[in-house]
C-alpha cells in the first residue's frame, strides 16, 4: 500500500526558499515515478515536477511563472522525495501534494501547506 507523507511547507517570504519532503513507504520506492503537484483555492490540481526512475529523468512544468525555480530530486536510499523552490514568489501558495506512480498505481499523500507572504 503506497504510503506518502509530505512535510517543510510553511509561511515564507517573496524570495525566500523551501524544501518539501516526500516520506514513501509501503512500496518499493526506487521503482515508482515521483510527481509533485499544487493545488490553490478555485483552481484545478496542478503538475509541477516529475522524476523518473532514472533520477536524471526529470520533468518540469514548463509555464513562464513557474520556469526555473523548482528542483526535484529523489534520495532511493531514504525512500524520500523531494522539491526544491527558489526563489518563491506570492502565486507559489498552494498546498504541495507528493504523488507515486506506476502503471496503474497512484498513490498521494495529505499534502503541505505552503505559504509565501510577506
Amino acid at each position: 500500500q503506497v504510503q506518502l507523507v509530505e512535510s517543510g511547507g510553511g509561511l515564507v517570504r517573496p524570495g525566500g526558499s523551501l524544501k518539501l519532503s516526500c516520506a514513501a513507504s509501503g512500496f518499493t520506492f526506487s521503482t515508482f515515478t515521483m510527481r509533485w503537484y499544487r493545488r490553490t483555492p478555485g483552481k484545478e490540481r496542478e503538475f509541477v515536477a516529475a522524476i523518473y526512475t532514472d533520477a536524471n529523468d526529470v520533468r518540469y512544468n514548463d509555464e513562464d511563472s513557474m520556469r526555473g525555480r523548482f528542483t526535484i530530486s529523489r534520495d532511493n536510499a531514504k525512500n524520500t522525495a523531494y522539491l526544491q523552490i527558489s526563489p518563491l514568489k506570492p502565486e507559489d501558495t498552494a498546498v504541495y501534494y507528493c504523488n507515486a506512480y506506476r502503471g496503474w498505481i497512484d498513490g498521494w499523500g495529505q499534502g503541505t501547506q505552503v505559504t509565501v507572504s510577506s
